[in-house]
Formats: structure tokens, C-alpha cells, sequence
């Protein structure tokens, strides 16, 4: 006889495998990052979802059940922002984690020792790691390439390969992989496709519309957009991957609090301005570096000499707001992270706050040399968040940042 606390989480997935759950509606994306889901608007009556920091829930008796029993096994709050996020990426079941690196440790939970999966080889340090460090202890075999030429992503599919993992676009020198063309090789190969839609968000790309199997996220960045709260994200369309990821979530535990949940409910509400905003102050910030006699390269997707700028432009509604940039002088490099006034040396990003990151001792310190080496993160390569300050601001920043001697 099965457990009568868990009814109502059966009957969501068994929804969910007859197709009735988290369906499109026909509002516009920005109308759905104001609203959220509202799975209890009805119910409460709440414009601000409500807070519901309790560990656990009252049964009217025995045998009944409010659907909540446990928070570690869901929480209404949580589960307004699982629902929020499934429904702007297009997937039918979303789960909330407590960081983005707890969402990709689940992720890696659904395949088995002796599987192989190619991944891009520019990607965050965190992931990095996480393969190195303890998926490949636990018996996963990585590959990493050039994702953003297919050819590459083909050449390194093996008989036990499981799944390509792509970000998209990279960081940091933001590289652009097809991910129509990737997902017909996945469909083709019988393999699956996981995208990392960090930088981009549901508001500019939707992987799951382009044939991705998963998408994943660090809430962190800009779907919270405030850097003050840590949070990371699965979506699946897939039904018997989100009946494993939901077992792996309650029972590792690494869930999103009621407090995170809302506040990352907050930001989404504020995405889409965010994001237009960022743009905006990004390709002002872009094309003035390519001005500039101390840079010398500017990697951002939104610059027409990007050779990703097509391809993201066919699969994307926008560029996003990171910039990769590469001056001419290692001592300038490390200069510029102590002057700058208004932009702040910090790791992270996608927050309201422009932040400037260093990836060869920061975020990509885990690379090993030789691969930092061949994508290009040396000395010479900073990394910046634009945020949504005034652009002329943020320029005169870099202006006296770089240009000083």
C-alpha cells in the first residue's frame, strides 16, 4: 500500500505522464515573469506569494492530506517557483535547488558508472570540477570539445556515450552552439541534450523549444538578478527524468528554502526589464571596448563579428549582458580590478550591480593550464557582468579603469 502523505505528489507526476500538467498558456513571456504560475491564487488570494517557512504540515486526519507533508519533499513556496520556471522555459516539470551546482550534481545522478558524456570545454570552473572531481571517482567518463562546431560534438560520441552537455553561450569567451543542430545529433545518436541557459535565461532562449531534453540553470544569477540569494534549477519535458529527478531531490535533500524561493520569485517578476536593460548597457559598453588601443579582443555574442552571432541570433530573441575581453598587458589586467570605482571586483553575475571577474584565478581556477590555455582564459582575459547602472557611468568606470597609466 502506498504511503497516503505522498498521494498527492503521485497524482502531479501521473498529470504529468497524461500530459495535464504545466501546458503553455497564451500570455506573453513578460505577462508570465510578472504573474508566475499562481498555483494558489485561487485558494489564498495573494498577490506576493506568500512565505510558507514551515518544516512540516498538519494532516486533517489519518489518511488525508493537504498535499504538503515535509518542505524538504515540497513546499508551496518552492513549488510556485518550480512551477514559474517550467512554464517560462516551456517544460512541464521544474525543480528548485539550494545552488546552481546542487541542480547539475542531480542532473549527473540520472546516469551510471561507465556512461560517457561530452561536455563543452569552455565551461564554468564549478562544473568542471564536479566531473572531475566526483562524477569521474563515481565511474562517468567526460569528454570535452568545441561544442559550438557539431562536427566536434560528432567525432566525440562514443558506443557508451549518454548525453551532451552544452552552455551556450560559453563562459567565458561566450562561444555559440547550434542547439537545433546539436538536438537532431542527440535525437539521432539516441542521446541526451542537457543546455545550460544561464546567461540567457527563458527570456531570451528557450532550449527546450529548440529540442533539449533538460535545461539548467544558477538561479543565483539573473533569475534572482539582486546577488542575495544562491539557487539553481532542472527543467525536463521528459517524464521519466522528472520522475528521477524528483526522487533524487527529496532524498539528497539539496532543496531551495521558502525564503530563497520567494526571493527568486521577486527577481523573475523583474527578468524581462533586467535583461532589455543589461542588453541595452552591454553592446554600449561592447563597442567601446573594440575602440579602445589597450583591448585587444571583445568577445560578446551581440557584436556582429562574433562568429557565433548568426546562430544565436536564429535560436535567441537577444545577446545578454556578459562580456569577455582580452587587453594587451597582463600588468593592465590586474591593474584594472583594483581601480575601478563603480564596477566591482567580484565573482559571480546577471545581478542588478555590474561585476568584473578575473576567470584565470577566480571562476576557472580548477581548469588545468592546458585547457585554459587552449580556450583562450589566461592572464590577459577579464570577464564582465554589465548591470543595469547608467551606461555612460559604467563606461567612464572602465574609461579611467583602463586607460590610466
Amino acid at each position: 500500500m502506498k504511503c497516503w502523505i505522498r498521494i498527492v505528489k503521485q497524482a502531479k507526476l501521473k498529470a504529468l505522464r497524461e500530459g495535464d500538467v504545466m501546458k503553455k498558456n497564451n500570455l506573453d513571456i513578460k505577462t508570465n515573469m510578472v504573474h508566475g504560475r499562481r498555483s494558489l491564487a485561487e485558494v489564498t488570494g495573494a498577490i506576493s506569494m506568500p512565505i510558507y517557512q514551515s518544516a512540516t504540515f498538519r494532516h486533517p486526519a489519518y489518511g488525508e492530506s493537504t498535499g504538503y507533508d515535509y518542505s524538504r519533499v515540497q513546499n508551496p513556496t518552492r513549488e510556485e517557483v518550480e512551477d514559474t520556471i517550467a512554464l517560462l522555459e516551456g517544460g512541464s516539470k521544474g525543480f528548485a535547488f539550494s545552488t546552481g551546482m546542487a541542480a547539475i550534481a542531480a542532473m549527473m545522478e540520472l546516469f551510471s558508472p561507465g556512461d560517457h558524456i561530452i561536455a563543452s570545454d569552455d565551461l564554468y570552473g564549478g562544473t568542471y570540477r564536479l566531473f572531475e572531481e566526483i562524477n569521474k571517482k563515481n565511474g562517468i567518463e567526460v569528454t570535452y570539445c568545441d561544442t559550438s562546431r557539431i562536427v566536434e560534438l560528432e567525432n566525440n560520441i562514443q558506443k557508451n556515450t549518454k548525453c551532451l552537455f552544452i552552455e551556450s553561450p560559453t563562459n567565458p569567451t561566450m562561444k555559440v552552439t547550434d542547439i537545433r543542430q546539436a538536438a537532431c545529433l542527440a535525437r539521432e545518436k539516441g542521446l541526451k541534450l542537457i543546455v545550460d541557459n544561464t546567461f540567457l535565461t527563458p527570456y531570451f532562449q528557450r532550449p527546450l523549444d529548440l529540442g533539449a531534453d533538460m535545461v539548467v540553470h544558477s538561479g543565483t544569477k539573473y533569475l534572482g538578478g539582486h546577488n542575495d540569494t544562491l539557487a539553481g534549477f532542472l527543467v525536463t519535458n521528459d517524464v521519466d527524468d522528472a520522475e528521477r529527478i524528483d526522487m533524487i531531490h527529496k532524498t539528497v535533500g539539496a532543496v531551495l528554502s521558502p525564503f530563497d524561493s520567494w526571493l527568486i520569485l521577486r527577481g523573475i517578476k523583474t527578468l524581462g526589464i533586467r535583461m532589455e536593460r543589461q542588453q541595452s548597457n552591454a553592446m554600449k559598453i561592447a563597442q567601446w571596448l573594440k575602440s579602445n588601443q589597450h583591448v585587444e579582443e571583445v568577445y560578446y555574442v551581440g557584436l556582429e563579428d562574433h562568429p557565433g552571432h548568426e546562430i544565436n541570433n536564429k535560436q535567441s530573441e537577444g545577446s545578454g549582458a556578459m562580456i569577455s575581453f582580452r587587453v594587451k598587458d597582463v600588468k593592465k589586467a590586474r591593474d584594472i580590478l583594483g581601480r575601478l570605482k563603480i564596477i566591482s571586483f567580484a565573482e559571480s553575475l546577471g545581478g542588478v550591480e555590474s561585476l568584473i571577474t578575473y576567470p584565470i584565478e577566480q571562476t576557472h581556477q580548477a581548469i588545468p593550464k592546458e585547457i585554459r590555455d587552449r580556450i583562450g582564459v589566461d592572464e590577459y582575459l577579464l570577464r564582465l557582468s554589465v548591470g543595469i547602472e547608467e551606461a555612460k557611468d559604467l563606461i567612464a568606470d572602465l574609461d579611467q579603469g583602463i586607460n590610466r597609466e
